[in-house]
């Protein structure tokens, strides 16, 4: 009697085991080189056949799971990483830095990221009867969950219809939606229904950082955002962290930097206007804070950015 408990056991981890396998196999075969592709709307697949340099960006609401390798990502000053056996949830826009740590030519790093719609979120959350609970709490923005095998199990259905291009039309919507349904089930529904209650934040954090977005080139008056949200400067401040692993300071500059990058890679700006156009009137101090966030310089970094941008594009062109 005892083997007969044990077999559903081992068939489980067998499953599993060829689950993990398949993800590699699938993901490789979509995206051979370098880069990322978006094979159905809304996932992104992603391939490094080497570990990357510590890259500031801009979180996007996302489900990521890896097939292959691992990754560090950055909020604030605390740390997540993740493997094939985690998956990784973000629910807000937020300024973060992450990194590629295990990836080589023979066993390149594979991942997937599904976006996830808070309009989307918010159906599966009705239809299936997990709504948010009464009272708001504050909940970080990012989090890393060990991959169960019925989430493992709907990540790959979902992939193996990039190669189904008519059923994927009717079916990867469905597919979707379970695994938004296995996530709101899963030890972080409380943060996944974040992200259908005010863009993912409590409601007057999510005020609270529209503002700060909208005017990161503004000087930053904490007393005011403060009253107009209806709470105490020290109040804000524990809230404001509690969500998003930084001060709204931090917060600020970070997005400042963020977009003065943005401004000299895309539309070609100087590193003076483009500083001032955030918000820095000294050229030296916008210098040095640039700096301390991505490493180098303003212009050799965006040299640097432009040069890996012409490599990868005569690689993708042989």
């Amino acid at each position: 009697m005892g083997s007969r408990k044990r077999q559903p056991v081992e068939g489980d981890a067998q499953r599993v085991q060829a689950n993990r396998e398949e993800l590699v196999e699938r993901i490789a075969r979509a995206i051979h080189e370098d880069g990322t592709v978006e094979p159905l709307k809304g996932i992104l697949l992603r391939h490094s056949s080497s570990p990357t340099e510590l890259n500031p960006g801009v979180s996007d609401p996302a489900f990521s799971v890896i097939a292959q390798g691992s990754k560090e990502l950055y909020l604030g000053e605390e740390r997540y990483r993740y493997d094939p056996y985690h998956y990784c949830l973000g629910t807000v826009e937020l300024p973060v830095a992450s990194q590629i740590i295990e990836a080589s030519k023979e066993r390149p790093y594979l991942s997937l990221r599904l976006e996830l719609d808070p309009a989307l979120v918010g159906s599966v959350m009705i239809d299936s009867g997990h709504t948010a609970p009464p009272n708001h709490i504050d909940v970080k923005a990012i989090n890393v969950s060990r991959l169960d095998a019925g989430l493992l199990d709907a990540v790959v259905r979902l992939v193996r219809l990039f190669d189904s291009p008519n059923e994927s039309q009717f079916l990867a919507p469905l597919v979707t939606r379970e695994i938004i349904y296995r996530l709101l089930i899963g030890k972080q529904g409380d943060r996944l229904r974040h992200i259908a209650v005010l863009g993912g934040y409590t409601p007057h954090i999510a005020r609270a950082i529209e503002r700060l977005r909208e005017n990161f080139d503004q000087p930053l008056r904490i007393d005011d955002i403060a009253r107009e949200i209806g709470m105490s400067v020290s109040g804000f401040h524990h809230h404001f962290k509690a969500v998003t692993a930084m001060s709204p300071l931090q917060f600020q500059k970070q997005m400042r930097l963020q977009e003065a990058r943005r401004l000299m890679l895309g539309e070609h700006l100087d590193a003076a206007s483009a500083g001032y156009r955030v918000g820095y009137d000294d050229a030296s101090y916008f210098n040095r804070e640039y700096k301390k966030l991505f490493g180098v310089p303003p212009i050799r970094d965006v040299e640097r950015l432009r040069e890996a941008a012409g490599m990868s594009a005569g690689q993708g062109a042989d």
